[in-house]
């Protein structure tokens, strides 16, 4: 495949002018939110600032005079909506629409000073001989109001693509105007996220198919567009690490991002993203035809590539067991744990503790189906939505996985830190579910007693096996239920439903779920039982599987702080 970026720049911008509003000076979009920040409801579209400035880049990437003029009024627009008063707490950020100010945004996403400060900066770096004296203007004045934000919040190494990204504006700012202080600054930061990533091994982010792709734009972005040689030899090692993560997570059989997932909007993978990897390989990787290739704006002028060492392993099919450490304690010992084992047409990862959010797949398989794929997703559902005060730890050996699921006393609700839950909730469903989706083809689910031990669910040649070897919830009568939408079968283990209730986890002596999970060509049953250590109020869980390591698991009974449930055990 030749990549002809020209032409795909220009299709590409031609699918973008349909969302374009003359009268607004930005695109329309359809609303979409993860959950929190917005408070809009009920709106069908929105303009989203981020969406402009990335439309007005690619407008200016393609130096055709009526699409920069049509620029130059999209950059004042967004730039007049940025708050540039250093008095206010959201100086230097932007909120996410036109119709929604930052006063009305629950809380603001500081996030905004590093999305659009890097097309700002870019768009100066690259057209200033296009752009108008008053503009260029504007755009400085905006990039030292959003340098300033981003020093001033100075996000850690271990928040990897936003650390990336914020090194980008404030060391390409420093560079574009000569400003050593946020070259220096921006310098700096890329050293210590290059350092932490070094000693960790890995993204902090780990293994997220979005954030992993974002990192790779902006270390890429960094590569391509800085003179300072010591940014491009940072930027080139932390390259070869994020495609060392890629390669050995992809599942060929599936042709899926093999779990976990540290961070993740969609489990299964999507046409933007393999479109990337196509597009980074030059062609080498062939997924699908080149008329149906989803081209990014942000991949323009933009020097991406997967390194040629890295190729055969989206090719191989081969049996293949990844461990990974993510993080540790203050006294070194492991906190967190990443495994993968990919066999045949079965992927299975794990994450040994972290907490039940939305963006998390603790525990995420994929199975290749006919001609498709379909995924095993294990969430923690509170009215309906992921419940990410709930804290998972496992085991796991091959495909055979022990978990369980306690509670925290101080974790959040549909957010980790953005809504905190003080000890207490107010429920009418709360279960855990393993849903399965992806393709519905050959899925069977054998039929199962509400009060039964296991359930089992057979697709394609596979079959998955749950069992439960412990329950415990504040008095409740947990048990299971088969539900289903057209594109999704769930296997629920329903902890609770029925009239709105209150949950109190500072007095709850019992909370606590424990799961032997299998996922093979046999339906064997699993031999895997738990049991309770009264002196310490904790559960010991034991796994045993033929020709297999033994899986062990302690766990506390009752809820606790977050920070003690997140620690290891000895």
């Amino acid at each position: 495949m030749t990549i002809n970026s020209n032409k795909m720049l220009l299709n590409q911008l031609e699918k973008w002018h349909e969302d374009y509003t003359p009268e607004l000076r930005m695109v329309r979009k359809p609303f979409h939110t993860p959950g929190y920040h917005s408070t809009l409801k009920d709106v069908a579209f929105t303009h989203p600032t981020l969406a402009a400035c990335v439309y007005a880049l690619g407008l200016l990437d393609s130096r055709q005079p009526l699409h920069v003029e049509r620029a130059h009024g999209i950059l004042e627009q967004v730039i007049s909506l940025q708050d540039q008063n250093p008095e206010h707490a959201t100086f230097g950020i932007w909120s996410w629409f036109y119709e929604e100010p930052l006063e009305r945004m629950a809380p603001p996403d500081w996030n905004w000073a590093d999305f659009c400060g890097k097309r700002l900066v870019l768009a100066e770096q690259r057209h200033s001989d296009i752009l108008s004296p008053e503009l260029r203007e504007q755009i400085r004045y905006a990039l030292y109001c959003a340098c300033d934000a981003i020093i001033k919040r100075n996000v850690g190494p271990s928040y990897t693509n936003i650390a990336i990204m914020g090194a980008f504006v404030t060391l390409l700012s420093g560079e574009v105007y000569g400003e050593e202080k946020y070259l220096n600054y921006g310098l700096e930061r890329l050293r210590l996220f290059s350092e932490y990533t070094k000693q960790l091994g890995t993204f902090q982010e780990f293994n997220s198919p979005t954030y992993t792709i974002v990192a790779i734009q902006e270390l890429s972005s960094i590569h391509t567009a800085t003179q300072v040689a010591e940014a491009k030899q940072l930027s080139s090692e932390m390259l070869d690490v994020a495609w060392g993560m890629v390669a050995e997570h992809f599942h060929v059989p599936s042709k899926q991002w093999s779990g976990p997932h540290s961070r993740a909007y969609h489990t299964m993978m999507t046409p933007e993203v393999l479109s990337f990897l196509q597009f980074a390989s030059q062609g080498e990787l062939n997924f699908m035809p080149d008329d149906q290739l989803t081209y990014n704006l942000d991949w323009y002028g933009n020097d991406i590539g997967c390194p040629e060492k890295y190729i055969p392993a989206f090719k191989h099919t081969e049996t293949t067991e990844h461990v990974q450490t993510i993080s540790k304690d203050e006294a070194g010992d492991i906190v967190n744990q990443a495994t993968t084992y990919m066999e045949g047409p079965v992927s299975v990862g794990t994450f040994s503790k972290d907490v039940m959010w939305n963006q998390r797949r603790n525990l995420l398989a994929y199975v290749r189906n006919g001609d498709a794929s379909t995924y095993i997703h294990l969430r923690l559902l509170n009215e309906g939505y992921d419940y990410s005060s709930g804290i998972y730890s496992s085991v796991q050996k091959g495909k055979d996985v022990l978990f369980g699921i306690g509670f925290c006393t101080n974790g959040g609700n549909t957010h980790i830190g953005l809504d905190p839950i003080d000890g207490t909730i107010e429920s009418s469903d709360l279960r855990v579910r393993f849903e399965i989706g992806g393709s519905q083809h050959e899925i069977r689910a054998e039929a199962v007693s509400p009060a039964a031990d296991s359930a089992l669910v057979h697709i394609a040649e596979q079959t998955l096996q749950v069992k439960k070897i412990f329950a415990a919830f504040d008095g409740e009568q947990p048990r299971w239920e088969l539900g289903q939408e057209p594109d999704k079968r769930f296997l629920d283990y329903v902890i609770y439903t029925g009239e709105r209730k209150r949950f109190d986890f500072a007095s709850m002596q019992e909370a606590l779920l424990l799961f032997a999970w299998r996922l093979g060509e046999r339906g064997d049953e699993l031999n895997a039982e738990a049991s309770v250590v009264q002196a310490n109020a904790e559960v010991r869980a034991e796994f045993r599987a033929p020709n297999r390591s033994v899986l062990q698991l302690t766990l506390p009974l009752k809820p606790a702080e977050k920070m003690k449930m997140l620690r290891p055990r000895p």
